[in-house]
């Protein structure tokens, strides 16, 4: 990071939960075999704080803490949860979660008023579809106060009732304000999410898991990756799904190290871009 002059990381997709829930989460991975048919060992598997000094000594600088919700009545006391998470630890960012609930708009809309600057949407755990009506006034809420939203809307690692880049770009097309960040930039459908920032002004992809050797055994990268993100180099940002992810950190570094090195319209300037500057634009930093 020294070499390309940056002072730290800006990661837009780590995970930060309630323990008892947490617990719950790294249950699931312990039996990834039963669902997703191999080993998925959290690699940093420790206590909140030590997790939280973990990024500081990896280089994070700042970090969005996401959360989400599997039923309705979680969002608003999630929301609430991470908005007290981030007031007591200076590296995180104010985020929120939503999920469609007839008080969606008022838990997200405090959250925005008290400087949310990111929401984290999973529509694969949360298995409801994002075109629900219950959700059109947080995409215009959104919309109108350019808070992005960090959608898991892609099919991997498996799909979901209502996963799929063309779900949620019917919700693009009904809001094409919105600013959204693609998680695991749409895996698998990785064209189809460079079509979405073709098609919309505002819409990114996040770096989490993507192209590292655990992935790619599973959802494998197009060879002509590189060359696409040439043209948009300003709406890729750094994410890695820490502290769950099943190998070190740095593995995610070094995969989008491999890109710049991959294209030579890529480079430093992209890897800064990357790792710091469009996170830190879009997280209003």
């Amino acid at each position: 990071m020294a070499d390309l002059g940056l002072p730290g990381l800006v990661d837009v997709h780590v995970h930060f939960l309630p323990q008892r829930m947490l617990d719950k989460v790294w249950a699931y991975f312990d039996l990834a075999e039963t669902h997703y048919g191999m080993p998925w060992p959290v690699q940093y598997r420790a206590p909140q704080e030590d997790r939280v000094a973990t990024l500081a000594e990896l280089g994070v600088l700042r970090y969005a803490p996401l959360t989400y919700p599997h039923k309705p009545g979680m969002g608003r006391w999630l929301t609430e949860w991470v908005g007290e998470f981030a007031d007591s630890h200076p590296a995180a960012v104010r985020t929120a979660t939503l999920f469609p609930e007839p008080d969606v708009a008022d838990y997200l809309g405090a959250a925005v008023e008290a400087g949310a600057r990111a929401v984290k949407v999973h529509v694969q755990v949360g298995a409801f579809d994002p075109r629900d009506p219950l959700l059109r006034p947080a995409w215009g809420l959104l919309a109108e106060a350019g808070v992005p939203a960090i959608v898991h809307c892609g099919h991997g690692p498996i799909p979901g009732r209502h996963t799929g880049l063309d779900v949620f770009g019917e919700v693009l097309d009904a809001h094409p304000r919105l600013p959204i960040v693609l998680a695991h930039a749409g895996m698998p459908d990785y064209a189809g999410a460079l079509d979405l920032v073709d098609r919309f002004d505002n819409v990114h992809l996040d770096t989490t898991m993507v192209g590292t050797a655990f992935t790619e055994k599973i959802a494998p990268l197009p060879v002509d990756w590189p060359a696409r993100l040439a043209d948009v180099q300003d709406r890729i940002v750094l994410g890695t799904d820490f502290p769950n992810i099943p190998y070190p950190y740095a593995e995610q570094l070094q995969a989008i190290a491999g890109w710049a090195s991959a294209d030579d319209r890529l480079g430093a300037t992209f890897l800064k871009a990357v790792l710091h500057d469009n996170g830190a634009r879009l997280l209003g930093l």
